[in-house]
């Protein structure tokens, strides 16, 4: 018998046009591995269903015959089938109680899940993501918004042309559009009001990587988180760079106990032990680029008594935007408030009153909280994304998910994102019995 798998359309609502195969992907699984491919039809997705057929594969509703089926966010409880192989984002292995219902139907269909989330290499490093995307998209979301807002001061700027990643065809038009935008500020400056100009990076990983590729078609001059006071208070600024300042763990907090010593394992251990020092930072900054992970054991980046204190003072501080792609609600930037859709995907933080305003437009920095700023890119991220995630199909399909769970052969990245096996929480996830009970 042919093996087959699905490939499942998201739900309109999320506004989710990524895939997680694209043509190219699928040909390969066709030819080359003897796979047939279902295609459920999508009135959202960025990839016409045609390009599919061309690519071999069919366009089904019904993935009843698959046994395999990939996706990319929660599916809803009432669209699972029984005795499936899911592979999605499944937003389950922190107890998420809005997923709860989802997980147990899963139980109770005896399915098998596999989250994207929990493939790791032996260090526990991610190996299939989208972080490189979400920082792409979320730093030209930024730069968008950055144009905007200082055309609304009344700042002409040579931002105000650079539009949002979705209105562009594609990653590589829209890098064309910003590196024309850098020869222009290059050749002309920035007004003096604006000088110096720094964008602060919170984070090191993929998605601030991401955001960087971005930040260095414009002309810019790295300095270290040291400097930045002694450059934003200096008597002269050059107006045809833009300074751009890394924070690492280091930078960002400090021990409680004024007599220890930053050590980057006993914060990680010992969160408690230290507080954030980023409030010295803020008034020097343009534009706040959050990229880090954050859990509530943490100390915050921004908190909302800074952001009140900076604004406090009377006068137009140099903070215009922060660029929140990590997005954790009132997390690591506490007047992150709320996440916000590709459609309408900045507001405004009033420090004041607490309130936000959707748009560019107020008293208070920009805040930027899409939560799958990926999608803003659906095509390009689609493609690296199904990239890594290709070399894994062949080994899903080909497993024996009859046997017992110590029997089968997955590859051990994939065996150890097995959360749900024939309808029985593995060991390693055993731990969400009592979250499913809730």
């Amino acid at each position: 018998m042919t093996p087959c798998i699905g490939i499942r359309h998201e739900d309109e609502k999320l506004l989710e046009r990524r895939a997680p195969l694209t043509p190219e992907q699928v040909r390969t699984l066709t030819e080359d591995h003897a796979i047939d491919v279902q295609v459920q039809p999508s009135n959202i997705r960025a990839i016409a269903e045609q390009e599919y057929v061309q690519a071999g594969a069919k366009i089904s509703e019904d993935l009843s015959a698959c046994p395999v089926i990939f996706g990319l966010k929660e599916i809803p409880a009432q669209d699972l089938l029984s005795d499936k192989v899911y592979i999605f984002f499944s937003h389950t292995i922190k107890g998420q109680s809005y997923n709860m219902e989802m997980l147990n139907r899963i139980l109770q269909l005896g399915c098998t899940l596999i989250d994207y989330e929990t493939i790791t290499d032996p260090d526990g490093r991610r190996l299939i993501f989208f972080g490189r995307h979400a920082g792409l998209a979320g730093m030209i979301e930024t730069l968008s918004a950055l144009g905007k807002r200082l055309s609304w001061e009344g700042i002409h700027n040579p931002f105000e042309k650079i539009r949002r990643p979705a209105e562009y065809p594609d990653l590589a038009t829209a890098k064309a559009k910003i590196a024309r935008a850098g020869r222009k500020l290059a050749a002309k400056g920035l007004p003096q009001s604006l000088t110096p100009m720094i964008f602060g990076f919170a984070g090191y990983g993929h998605v601030s990587r991401g955001a960087q590729e971005i930040f260095e078609l414009l002309p810019f001059q790295e300095i270290d988180p040291s400097e930045i006071a002694e450059i934003a208070e200096g008597p002269e600024h050059f107006t045809d760079v833009i300074y751009m300042a890394v924070f690492k763990e280091e930078h960002m907090v400090e021990p409680v106990n004024p007599g220890d010593h930053f050590d980057l394992q006993d914060y990680y251990d010992h969160p408690q032990k230290y507080r954030s020092k980023f409030a010295a930072y803020l008034p020097h900054l343009t534009v706040l680029m959050n990229c880090i992970y954050w859990d509530e054991q943490y100390p915050r980046l921004v908190t909302k008594s800074d952001v009140q204190r900076l604004y406090g003072q009377g006068t137009q501080p140099r903070l215009r935007i922060i660029g929140d792609i990590s997005c954790d609600i009132e997390g690591s930037i506490e007047c992150t408030v709320r996440a916000t859709h590709s459609d309408n995907p900045i507001y405004v933080y009033e420090p004041a009153t607490g309130q936000i305003l959707d748009g560019y437009e107020g008293q208070g920095p920009v805040i930027l909280a899409v939560s799958n700023l990926p999608t803003e890119l659906p095509r390009d991220s689609s493609r690296e994304f199904g990239r890594i995630l290709l070399s894994y199909v062949p080994q899903i399909v080909g497993a024996d998910f009859s046997v017992a769970f110590e029997q089968c052969q997955l590859p051990p990245a994939i065996k150890k994102a097995v959360i749900v096996y024939n309808g029985k929480l593995t060991e390693r996830y055993r731990y969400l019995e009592e979250y499913v009970e809730k």
